[in-house]
């Protein structure tokens, strides 16, 4: 995949009750990332979430995070992506993934949703799955009906701080992904250990 990304997109619920929990992972991505970059989210009601826009390595993306629960997360991404004629192929969307362990994160193009209510939301709007995603990992509780509870709680301090460096991570390699290189940008991802991550916050 050679596309140059245009928009970033974090996947969370709103409200201080869902602050920091396991669920709002891609969200914590997208806000981390602005807060490095001194760029300043503002609630957007055409896009039904809070928008920003910041450069990394020279070029321009626009990021969203949601305001809609997250199974309304759709909503606000077709929003934006009308207004602004993004195609799919141009969007990376951050969310967590319950399939992979705690300081590890893994980008993927397309695939299904894999029961993931935001990212099926945001198939059903679009019409296609051709869009990157970012799977942060949060790891999984052991049974299907723990699952709802897990992801609306907060990791262990532990656990978060694996989660922290992924982000931290994945934020280093997005000037790779930003230009289109998807291979170099996995590769680095796919070879980080949560160990030995530089938390640097020197970006371009």
């Amino acid at each position: 995949m050679t596309s140059k990304l245009q928009l970033i997109v974090g996947l969370g619920n709103p409200g201080p009750q869902y602050e920091a929990t396991r669920h709002n992972a891609g969200a914590d991505f997208v806000f981390l990332l602005a807060h490095l970059k001194h760029a300043q989210f503002k609630p957007d009601k055409k896009f039904q979430g809070l928008y920003t826009r910041l450069k990394v390595d020279g070029t321009e993306l626009h990021c969203l995070v949601p305001t809609t629960f997250m199974n309304r997360s759709g909503q606000s991404v077709s929003a934006i992506c009308s207004y602004y004629k993004i195609p799919p192929e141009a969007i990376l969307v951050a969310h967590d993934e319950l399939d992979i362990q705690p300081g590890t994160a893994r980008l993927k193009q397309g695939g299904g949703h894999g029961g993931h209510n935001g990212l099926r939301d945001i198939v059903a709007h679009l019409g296609t799955n051709d869009f990157m995603r970012l799977r942060i990992g949060i790891g999984h509780p052991g049974h299907s009906r723990e699952v709802v509870d897990y992801v609306l709680k907060k990791a262990s301090k532990p656990d978060q701080a694996l989660i922290d460096d992924a982000i931290r991570q994945a934020i280093a390699i997005l000037p790779e992904a930003v230009h289109g290189q998807w291979n170099k940008a996995q590769t680095l991802m796919n070879g980080f250990n949560a160990a030995t991550v530089n938390n640097s916050n020197d970006l371009k």
